[in-house]
């Protein structure tokens, strides 16, 4: 992850010019001193990301660090990342705690190259932390912040031994959902084994620990999430963004059309070749793509209000669910990619995104987005447009329906209805009208889709 953070550690000079009278008399130990502490800075994991939480130090005060080595976990807007430090060192003061939220560009800790200048890191970091302790966590009140912030820095010390998310050293890799859930639940995370990507802890092993060790009665009064009545919970970062896109998606004037489609040879290909691995998500995205590449106009985005783009690929987002938000993994290229390839590249996108471990293309350059309720049982619904893209589908399930035929005859079919939502200045009527045309012959007559 470290091409994320091309400056991930600048000098202290370069950043806090000291005073001309403070470089004057220091002027002959300049570099031996100043260039020796480093501030990390929170880095931006996103084109969109404005601040970052702070998910787990995988590093503690005073550990040395290797050029390369992972140090913090942090939470963007989208997923979780680890950033590693390109110097070696000595990390010498954490400035921004674990669960603290920090702008992109300040600094959270502080680097020191040899044990020597731990010391002066300390002391810079209480002084620094001074001025303005609130843009580092959205969740405490300023004037509880305020008035002792210089009493902020002591806690670093202590906790430097011994993290949450850490043991012995040892770190223990759980969303921050699952992190919540087990302080929520009294669930010791190092006793819970985890069932996602890599061994991470999610949400459903916490509760599924909980549930076991708790007796029946005391389990059924505890609510299955979590969740206390009456509480107010502050947004999450995830939500954060995902509240600033929906309100952003307000000053577009979108559209909606809505088409039936006959599903029952769509079908019989699942039911076929489902046992190779190929998800229904897989086939819907590939029927969606080979439709928008006679279609590029449906396949188009509008930004700035004066123009738009005919994109060059056909890139199919699927919005998922995850633990405190929904985000959209990318099918890339969905209309050259084969089926299985397809389902297989889809599964491991779901694992990613559920473990907050999706990169920023992977869910950032979808081009037409998919939003699939069905197997929920839900028939129809409308889909919110995401902000720079020309449309976004909603699915409903397949359900079997009496119809009439041409020739007046009875009979069952299955059938399901997708709506359309899109943006007005660029897609029209007809041209959704047209683009439903064509998916539902290729979803009716599907051998385009395993070629």
């Amino acid at each position: 992850m470290a091409h994320l953070l091309n400056t991930s550690f600048i000098p202290t000079l370069a950043r806090n010019p000291t005073a001309p009278s403070l470089i004057s008399c220091r002027r002959s130990s300049r570099f031996q001193v100043q260039a020796k502490i480093r501030e990390i800075f929170m880095p931006a994991l996103s084109s969109t990301m404005t601040e970052g939480k702070i998910v787990s130090w995988v590093k503690s005060e005073g550990d040395k660090l290797s050029k390369g080595e992972s140090v913090v976990v942090v939470e963007s807007d989208k997923a979780d990342m680890d950033v590693e430090t390109f110097y070696d060192g000595y990390l010498a003061s954490i400035m921004v705690e674990e669960g603290g939220v920090a702008p992109v560009g300040s600094a959270i800790a502080l680097l020191a190259e040899t044990q020597e200048e731990i010391t002066e890191a300390k002391a810079k970091a209480t002084s620094s932390s001074s001025p303005a302790p609130a843009p580092f966590s959205q969740e405490t009140k300023i004037p509880e912040n305020a008035a002792p912030a210089p009493k902020a820095a002591a806690p670093v010390v202590s906790a430097s031994s011994a993290h949450p998310a850490s043991e012995g050293g040892k770190r223990i890799v759980a969303s921050p959902y699952a992190k919540k859930l087990a302080k929520d639940l009294k669930v010791e995370l190092a006793r819970v084994v985890g069932t996602g990507p890599m061994g991470r802890i999610v949400s459903k092993d916490v509760e599924a620990f909980a549930a076991a060790q708790a007796p029946a009665p005391a389990a059924a009064s505890v609510p299955a999430a979590g969740i206390e009545l009456g509480m107010v919970v502050p947004f999450t970062t995830m939500q954060v963004a995902v509240s600033r896109n929906m309100i952003e998606s307000l000053s577009v004037p979108t559209f909606r059309v809505g088409y039936t489609i006959t599903t029952n040879a769509l079908d019989a290909l699942y039911k076929k070749i489902k046992s190779k691995g190929v998800t229904m998500t897989a086939l819907l995205a590939k029927a969606t793509a080979l439709a928008l590449v006679q279609h590029p106009v449906v396949n188009s985005g509008c930004r700035d209000g004066n123009s738009f783009v005919y994109n060059s690929s056909f890139n199919i987002a699927v919005a998922v669910a995850i633990d405190g938000g929904l985000i959209t993994p990318v099918l890339q290229d969905a209309d050259k990619v084969d089926i299985y390839t397809l389902s297989r590249k889809w599964k491991e996108l779901v694992d990613k995104a559920r473990a907050k471990q999706l990169q920023p293309h992977e869910y950032n350059t979808g081009t037409f987005t998919l939003s699939n309720l069905g197997m929920f049982g839900v028939d129809r619904f409308d889909a919110i447009l995401p902000p720079g893209t020309g449309a976004i589908m909603a699915v409903g399930g397949s359900q079997p329906t009496v119809v009439a035929s041409k020739d007046g005859r009875i009979g069952m079919k299955n059938q399901m209805q997708v709506n359309v939502t899109a943006d007005h200045r660029v897609i029209y009527g007809a041209n959704l009208a047209s683009f439903l045309q064509t998916l539902a012959k290729i979803i009716e007559d599907p051998k385009d889709l395993t070629f």
